[in-house]
């Protein structure tokens, strides 16, 4: 039973005589409890919708093409509460986060339904037997899983929660039913890698296709880990072995079946001074929200850009780029380019430290605002700077220390241009075009 908090105007349901404030129980005898059971039993040519006003019981039925929506709105994007993490993971990244921050940064989501409808991953110990039947019962997939470790002891000392290991379980079945899974392995020095590392990477191996990608990530580690589980940095030659030992596997396995299944996070091959793989490497680039070839990718975009959409000539301009550690060798490579390019431009690039979270922390997205404004204030801006936009939260209107865009172009002087992970994107913003 879900609350219908708004119905569009001139929609199917408005001409229903359905109205806000009544209650949606099922729609052709299936019971309606999130999101999930409301789009997949409202594919149908023919619905008929059980509800409720002031207690009363009533049925509408709607005609429509198969997969039309009818107009219904609810008071959140699930229709139900967000599933809250049962973890304790040793490397949680919210629990390294400073006091004072906006709430909304400390919830741990763990929500089988935000991986299906945003790429969430989830741990699995949420799962019910009846979760993963209905996963299964309505072809949800792919299915994003944060696996760490296929060993269930180590899984329940990594995780804190004595059912992590059992619900391994559920990972095995919705292989065996043929959901397509995305896995993560969050790597922690001297907890699961090395032997337990080869382990994990030949079980789930054993799961392919159902397993189609699986990213090998470092813990990020801030510097505010005060009563935490001691973790320490890989070494660079550390980081390399691990790079050699993955490959080992997804080599195998791109020979036997066409695909790597593997792949290490950038970061990894960054701290061992390794040189990035080029795009057919990534295969499409399955794991890229989890920041695996994300650097190949705009590289290779921008390449793409200059040559087939660059016109080289005259640009009198002056700009900034202002970045993470990890992207401000590229940065510096594009900006230099373009300058050869385009006779009359200037672009400064800049690297930020993280101060905030500490300097181990390299990726763009991790910076706040009061790192940039500290070390960007009186330096030569031009006229706009531009931003990796994942600097923001999702609404694009704050960072993650609550500051505002304007206030950030208040405290420098300069206008803020937002740039999404693209390398034509990036050319275009610095030539100030659309």
């Amino acid at each position: 039973m879900v609350e219908i908090t708004e119905v569009e105007r001139r929609s199917r349901a408005a001409k229903a005589k359905i109205k806000p404030g009544d209650m949606l129980l099922s729609i052709n005898g299936n019971d309606i409890q999130d999101v999930l059971d409301y789009r997949f039993y409202l594919a149908e040519e023919r619905v008929e919708l059980s509800l409720e006003r002031n207690g009363k019981p009533f049925s509408v039925t709607i005609k429509k093409d198969e997969y039309d929506d009818i107009g219904l709105c609810f008071a959140t994007a699930l229709m139900d509460q967000k599933q809250s993490c049962r973890n304790k993971c040793v490397f949680c990244f919210i629990d390294q986060l400073p006091s004072g921050m906006r709430d909304t940064l400390y919830f741990k989501d763990d929500d089988a339904r935000l991986s299906f409808l945003h790429g969430n991953y989830i741990t699995l110990t949420n799962l019910s037997e009846r979760d993963v039947e209905r996963i299964i019962h309505m072809h949800i997939s792919p299915i994003n899983i944060s696996v760490h470790t296929t060993n269930p002891d180590l899984r329940v000392s990594m995780m804190k929660n004595k059912h992590a290991g059992e619900s391994l379980r559920h990972l095995y079945r919705l292989a065996e039913a043929g959901v397509e899974i995305h896995g993560q392995i969050v790597l922690c020095r001297g907890i699961n890698d090395g032997r337990e590392l080869d382990r994990t990477l030949s079980d789930l191996a054993a799961l392919y296709p159902a397993v189609s990608s699986v990213s090998i990530v470092p813990a990020g580690l801030t510097k505010h880990r005060e009563g935490l589980h001691p973790l320490t940095m890989f070494t660079g030659e550390e980081c390399a072995a691990v790079i050699d030992q993955v490959e080992v596997v997804a080599s195998r396995l791109y020979e036997q079946n066409g695909s790597r299944v593997f792949f290490c996070g950038d970061e990894f091959y960054l701290a061992a001074g390794r040189e990035l793989p080029d795009e057919e490497f990534y295969e499409g680039y399955p794991q890229l929200e989890n920041g695996v070839g994300m650097i190949t990718s705009l590289r290779t975009e921008f390449a793409d850009w200059q040559t087939y959409d660059a016109a080289p000539g005259e640009c009198r301009r002056e700009v900034s780029i202002a970045t993470g550690v990890a992207a401000y060798p590229l940065m510096q490579e594009v900006a230099a380019k373009m300058e050869q390019a385009f006779a009359g431009l200037t672009v400064h690039v800049y690297e930020i430290k993280n101060h905030f979270f500490g300097e181990s922390i390299t990726v763009a997205g991790l910076l706040t605002a009061k790192d940039i404004i500290e070390q960007l204030q009186g330096k030569p801006l031009g006229e706009t700077l531009l931003w990796p936009a994942a600097v923001l939260r999702s609404e694009g209107d704050m960072f993650l220390d609550d500051q505002t865009p304007r206030e950030v172009e208040a405290a420098l002087g300069c206008p803020l241009c937002f740039v999404e992970n693209d390398g034509a994107a990036l050319a275009a913003a610095i030539l100030g075009e659309e």
